[in-house]
């Protein structure tokens, strides 16, 4: 163990590692190959045609399978998916995207015929092959990676490598690509790794650091691999470079009961510090309004630290890399939660993964995995931010009394009583006792004791302790719905969009023309960022096509106003907001409701008490320039709420850009503060 030299930085605890040293001046948050290429042209009409006519073929070809349910095509509906948005996104393209396009519609249409015939034969293959699923979020064909060993025994459950891979600028061609890497034809075996576990790599909606969708796209991708090959649940390992680091980071320490250990190799934590590398062309992020800030808690990993202490963490760092203060943060952050950061360090190293340096790592996290999940750990140390990210094990939180502001709860087992001191901003939460010793008959919280049932029905559910006048209790088993903020329903309006959902367009006649204009155009410009940087088709129906089961199974964003959309005047009277012809008051002020579109996010007052939200007026809070440039910027704009100024629109600004007079966050009973 020795100490690497750090300039003004703090020390740091490494080790460091001789190996195959390379150094590179790493590529800021962009893949510079393949996607920057040279002689790119626009496709001939012929070419352009005969792509056109094959799509078109393989696309009638996936429609035709008489009774196959859309999952079932989606290894083969991938090619075509890609094929599409290479066509209506990119206007340019190289000689060797053209025969990637190609190729794509040829093994489309390889495996169409091969289902047409009863046969999956990829299902059977050792190394590289390209699988799909369709999203439970929008409905669009999602494809990714995956690396079979060749000593894989579809008997026996496997340990899972999620790797997340780095920075890859979006574009139409981004699938195709993808898919590229992984795709070595169906029926050959290849050359296989030897090694003992499958590697799932997901494309997580391309670029946006996994979050979101992209959050969403990891998690079910494992579950896509997991309904297909024996997965040992208990032995999931995350791990990645780059943007892939910071993936593992921010998905790993938020949901440290999924995860048997974390590779991280070289990835950001933070968003303010890290704006501030000093790389020409990065967008420093300086001092933002305080609801932008408190946002930033429920991204921002170093925020999370003391989750380390739960799911390990073997960090891996080039000792010349530029971002390196990223590892630094981290480990000051772990040092204060009294956790020491494992950061293996390859000397003389730029933003590149060392070989030696990755050896070392696999060899540590499978050390970790060989010993599995413990689902039950007799202490447990457990920091969350927000309710999105509250289950740890045995123990949920449930009930906040203030969002991004550090939650914290410590238990730990003690013969026949689990301990557990002082919540720090939590007033609810469950402990499943099934996963405790059965000696545990009473729970201590701070300086109150309460006696727990241990028969019957108490052990088919977790028990709810709440916080009432600084006195805690269990929760009556019947007792009521939360109908303030809960887990799943917690905000903000970023996350209505990583569960399924629905764009409801407004078709009636508009108490304000300007205003359902206004919204409108803003509906019009998400369903473009939504096709090119998330990947799908948004799903909009007009309000008059909604139905039942829409209200109850997806989250509903309403565009328009009280007037023009049906549904948004059936949910006024249970908003936390007043909205006439003449006037709307939101936040605590009142605007002249001719001029001024609200937005905000709430659960649904008509899905009759189901998890899920309504939206008004509102996509993705960051915007496609956001989208557009780098990863670190897709932090909440607008927190639950926002009042938006609404002018006719210049004819040189369509859509016309927010003017936000006032946003923030609504109070855990979802009402202003």
């Amino acid at each position: 163990m020795c100490r690497h030299r750090l300039g003004p930085w703090v020390a740091i605890s490494v080790i460091l590692l001789a190996g195959v040293a390379s150094s590179s001046f790493p590529r800021p948050l962009r893949a510079q190959s393949p996607d920057l290429q040279p002689d790119l042209l626009p496709l001939t009409a012929e070419q352009r045609q005969t792509l056109e006519n094959g799509l078109r073929t393989l696309n009638e070809s996936l429609d035709a399978p008489e009774g196959r349910h859309p999952a079932e095509l989606a290894d083969a509906a991938i090619f075509a998916k890609g094929v599409a948005w290479a066509l209506r996104n990119d206007r340019a393209f190289s000689a060797n995207d053209v025969q990637q396009l190609k190729w794509a519609l040829d093994r489309g249409a390889e495996r169409v015929a091969a289902l047409a015939k009863g046969r999956r034969p990829w299902g059977n293959r050792r190394g590289r092959v390209v699988l799909g699923y369709v999203s439970q979020v929008d409905g669009s064909r999602q494809p990714y990676g995956l690396i079979v060993p060749k000593n894989h025994d579809p008997q026996q459950a496997m340990r899972l490598d999620v790797v997340l891979h780095g920075s890859s600028r979006p574009v139409g061609m981004s699938e195709v690509r993808f898919m590229a890497r992984f795709d070595e034809g169906d029926e050959a075996h290849g050359d296989p790794p030897d090694a003992p576990f499958i590697e799932l790599h997901p494309l997580g909606r391309v670029e946006n650091c996994y979050r979101w969708s992209g959050e969403t796209d990891v998690f079910e991708a494992i579950e896509d691999v997991c309904r297909r090959y024996r997965i040992d649940r208990d032995r999931i390992v995350l791990r990645g470079m780059s943007m892939g680091a910071s993936g593992t980071w921010h998905l790993g320490l938020k949901h440290p009961d999924r995860f048997v250990a974390l590779g991280p190799y070289c990835g950001y934590v933070d968003t303010h510090r890290f704006s501030e590398t000093p790389i020409p062309g990065f967008i420093k992020v300086g001092p933002l309004p305080e609801h932008q800030e408190l946002g930033l808690h429920m991204l921002d990993s170093v925020d999370y630290a003391a989750n380390a202490g739960v799911v390990p963490a073997v960090a891996c760092m080039g000792g010349e890399d530029v971002f390196f203060q990223a590892h630094v943060l981290m480990e000051a952050a772990m040092r204060r939660e009294g956790l020491e950061m494992v950061n293996l360090i390859s000397p003389a190293t730029g933003h590149v993964i060392d070989p030696v340096t990755h050896a070392e790592q696999l060899r540590r996290i499978a050390t970790h995995a060989d010993r599995g999940l413990n689902h039950a750990p007799l202490e447990l140390r457990f920091v969350t931010w927000t309710l999105k990210y509250g289950r740890c094990h045995w123990l949920q939180v449930l009930g906040l009394d203030r969002h991004y502001t550090r939650a914290e709860i410590v238990a730990s087992v003690r013969g026949n009583s689990l301990e557990i001191a002082e919540p720090l901003n939590i007033n609810r939460f469950s402990i499943d006792l099934a996963l405790l010793p059965p000696a545990v008959e009473t729970v201590r919280i701070g300086a109150a004791e309460v006696t727990v049932p241990r028969s019957g029905s108490a052990l088919r559910r977790p028990l709810v302790f709440q916080r009432h006048q600084q006195a805690w209790s269990l929760a009556p088993a019947d007792a009521p719905v939360n109908p303030g903020k809960r887990p799943g329903v917690q905000g903000p309006i970023d996350d209505a969009f990583t569960a399924p959902f629905l764009c409801v367009r407004g078709t009636g006649t508009p108490w304000n023309q300007a205003v359902h204009d206004h919204a409108i155009r803003s509906l019009d410009r998400f369903a473009e960022e939504w096709q090119r940087y998330f990947r799908g088709d948004l799903p909009i129906k007009d309000d008059t096509a909604v139905t039942d089961e829409d209200v109850q199974s997806r989250n509903l964003v309403l565009f328009g106003d009280p007037g023009s959309n049906s549904l948004l005047a059936q949910s006024l009277p249970r908003l936390p907001l007043e909205w006439t012809k003449e006037t709307l008051r939101l936040g605590g002020h009142d605007h002249p409701a001719p001029g001024h579109m609200p937005a905000l996010i709430v659960p649904n007052p008509l899905s009759g008490g189901a998890d899920h939200y309504l939206v008004i007026n509102s996509g993705h809070t960051f915007r496609g320039a956001d989208l557009g440039a780098f990863n670190y910027l897709l932090f909440p704009r607008w927190g639950d709420w926002a009042v938006v100024e609404v002018d006719p629109p210049e004819p040189a600004q369509e859509p016309p850009p927010d003017r936000v007079l006032d946003a923030g966050f609504f109070n855990e009973q979802w009402r202003s503060p």
